[in-house]
């Protein structure tokens, strides 16, 4: 008769162990279980709740230029998403902030956000939160509310087209110790500026400027607010 390959436990035969568990199937088969699939994160319908927000809502209202020659205050961010849905928003710049309290280190997170449709509307906001992103939604809430028109033209003189593809005058702007200059460039030169100050200018509709920055430019707070307010003076100014 011929041995089995394995000998059951109490037959005389010497057993080789338990089975083991928690391999595969033979061959390298993966598992065939269907995966839960995963949740979408659902979007929040907006609901008005200012009298401004629900003249928008109702169609009384169709664009900003409307709440801005009327002299309104946006208070919702809903307004600006309705008006402008083609607004893009982007993480410019993300931090730590720790400081010792009587508890111990307290530990946040502080985001900055641009929002703007690369067609002549820019917004920056900042939010602050112990979760990252908490902080984000602040930050981006913050940057819908602060969106400002910006007027674009050729202020080259060597161009002298009727493209908007620049600014018409050279502009400067403040903040912190950030003081930014934007000179307008003929077209095709493109955008002469550093790599977050180039993608926030971007996110403004222009193409082609010269720019000329001082002070501590990484501080992204303070050179984020420069380059807002640089861009509020093509209005303040024209």
């Amino acid at each position: 008769m011929s041995q089995t390959a394995q000998s059951k436990p109490g037959q005389g035969g010497r057993s080789r162990g338990p089975p083991i568990y928690g391999r595969g199937p033979p061959g390298g088969v993966k598992d065939a279980r269907p995966k839960r699939p995963r949740r979408e994160q659902e979007e929040e319908v907006w609901v008005p709740k200012t009298i401004l927000g629900k003249q928008v809502a109702s169609g009384e209202i169709t664009s900003l230029e409307e709440i801005y020659e009327s002299g309104l205050r946006i208070q919702e961010s809903g307004i600006i998403k309705k008006l402008l849905p083609d607004l893009k928003s982007e993480v410019v710049d993300v931090g730590i902030i720790q400081r010792m309290t009587t508890n111990g280190q307290s530990t946040r997170f502080k985001a900055i956000v641009a929002a703007g449709n690369e067609n002549g509307y820019l917004g920056i906001g900042q939010g602050k939160s112990k979760q990252m992103r908490i902080a984000i939604e602040k930050a981006t809430s913050q940057a819908f509310l602060n969106v400002s028109p910006i007027k674009m033209g050729c202020g080259s003189w060597e161009c002298r087209c009727d493209q908007k593809h620049s600014v018409p005058f050279k502009v400067k702007g403040k903040g912190g110790s950030v003081t930014i200059e934007i000179i307008p460039a003929p077209r095709g030169l493109g955008l002469v500026a550093g790599g977050k100050i180039k993608r926030l200018l971007e996110l403004a509709g222009l193409k082609d400027a010269w720019t000329t920055a001082k002070g501590s430019t990484p501080t992204m707070n303070s050179t984020s607010k420069a380059v807002l307010d640089c861009l509020r003076q093509t209005f303040s100014q024209g």
